[in-house]
């Protein structure tokens, strides 16, 4: 009984093809949370396919009704004794539209399919292959242990991620007391570059700005009209541009960050940004002056165009739109005054004679943090370390949003996310994959955190 057969017996669960059998089987639910025709589909995923896995490891199941009836929870408890370090895990078992037909070669969204590295399918990033790699560490650690895990252990799934997690506070709210434990750890996210070990600490928020420009019903004829009638489009991009600049830089001091700490500048010394060939290269001369790349995507805010419309664009008539409209997202880090962030750019507006443009917010995320000193940061650093030789990169937070702050700020855990899929994978997009190197080694990973959590007492962290 040791950790390096942990680690081999998960290996072997992968080469076998094992993994890929029971990650195609999952991929081929629809779990389409944004299809109001899914919902049997997100209750199948887990009662027949993960309750069956939870079982088969001793856990304690049972399903938790959303309150406001979107999409159901699964709850798994696995009790072995109280003075054992507790461990809480989370997963996502929704995907986003699987976007049928636009896939490379005619591939099939809902099958888990291999061609070189890559293993395509929609929630093979996105989080089923996650919380895949996470359940398959799990059962070598309890097989290797002669059926075993040596902590107590929680695992939450839910099926609305991907539309905001609706529910998950409230839920959670409601189960603060089953839901107690000394660490919170799970997987999402990319890393920060395949070949690097990754482990980020929160994440940004996410906030999204509604601009409307409503002047006039219809449109008219810019020959008969031109010069006498105020465009939408020009007043709406012309607003826009009074919040962020050509370069992505922000211009309103309401959507900035406080300074960035010498901890967190000092934590992001070494992390370099390298796209893959495959990967969009960087920018030149965007985003804020004087930051590295890290510190703009991890300890900065971002204010981004997400869509604008006006007029008809496929079939544009010789006319001035009636109206305009942007969707925009500002992710923002920790610190921000997020609720002053609307008001600000109505008072903004209003005042560079832009008060025909009216602001809204209707979704959001927090942003949330661990903090950097936790002991627990340092002992999944060794164990990564001890499994791969490599350093992992350490994160304040990564670029993206979930709903991190629940765990952090609701029930006050300590959290630790230990991503299994990186930048390039297309996560929200046709051509969504995971790589086969970066699971192989990732089930190394969790199976070596797993181990050490059972050869760690309680009171020592």
């Amino acid at each position: 009984m040791s950790r390096n057969e942990a680690i081999s017996r998960v290996g072997r669960h992968f080469h076998g093809g094992d993994f890929m059998v029971e990650l195609d089987r999952r991929v081929a639910y629809r779990t389409e949370s944004q299809n109001p025709r899914g919902a049997d589909d997100l209750r199948a995923y887990l009662e027949g396919e993960l309750q069956p896995a939870f079982s088969e490891l001793g856990f304690s199941t049972r399903l938790i009704e959303s309150p406001t009836g979107k999409s159901p929870f699964l709850l798994a408890e696995y009790r072995e004794n109280p003075s054992l370090p507790t461990v809480l895990m989370y997963g996502h078992g929704d995907v986003v539209d699987g976007m049928e037909g636009e896939w490379r070669g005619g591939l099939d969204p809902w099958r888990a399919t291999r061609v070189d590295d890559r293993v395509y399918g929609r929630g093979t990033a996105d989080n089923k292959g996650q919380h895949s790699i996470n359940l398959s560490a799990l059962r070598a650690v309890h097989q290797v242990r002669g059926g075993r895990l040596g902590f107590n252990a929680k695992f939450i799934v839910e099926m609305g991620e991907e539309i905001g997690s609706p529910d998950l506070r409230q839920v959670c709210e409601s189960l603060r007391e089953e839901l107690a434990a000394d660490l919170f750890l799970a997987s999402d996210g990319p890393r920060l570059a395949a070949d690097r070990p990754t482990i980020f600490l929160g994440c940004r928020g996410g906030l999204r700005l509604h601009l409307d420009v409503d002047l006039r019903d219809g449109s008219h004829h810019s020959g008969n009209w031109g010069g006498l009638l105020a465009n939408p489009a020009t007043i709406l991009s012309s607003a826009i541009a009074s919040l962020v600049d050509g370069q992505g830089r922000l211009l309103l001091d309401e959507l900035k960050p406080p300074r960035i700490s010498n901890q967190i500048c000092s934590m992001l010394a070494g992390v370099e940004i390298t796209p893959l060939p495959d990967e969009p290269a960087l920018s030149p001369d965007w985003g804020e002056e004087g930051l590295t790349a890290a510190e703009r995507l991890y300890a900065w805010n971002t204010l981004e165009v997400l869509a604008m419309s006006a007029g008809n664009i496929k079939s544009p008539a010789n006319a001035i739109p009636g109206a305009a409209q942007a969707v925009l997202q500002l992710r923002y880090v920790l610190g921000t005054e997020i609720g002053k962030v609307v008001p600000a750019i109505q008072r903004h507006f209003d005042r560079r004679g832009f008060s025909m443009v009216q602001v809204s917010a209707r979704q959001s995320f927090a942003a949330s943090q661990t903090d950097l000193d936790n002991p627990w940061i340092d002992w999944a650093v060794n164990s990564i370390k001890k499994t791969t030789g490599k350093q992992a990169a350490v994160l304040p937070n990564f670029g993206g949003s979930l709903p991190n702050d629940v765990f952090s700020d609701v029930l006050g855990l300590p959290t630790i996310w230990v991503p299994h899929s990186y930048p390039g994978c297309s996560q929200h997009a046709p051509d969504e994959h995971i790589l086969l190197t970066v699971t192989e080694e990732a089930l190394g990973i969790m199976a070596g955190l797993f181990w050490d959590l059972g050869e760690t007492p309680r009171a020592t962290l």
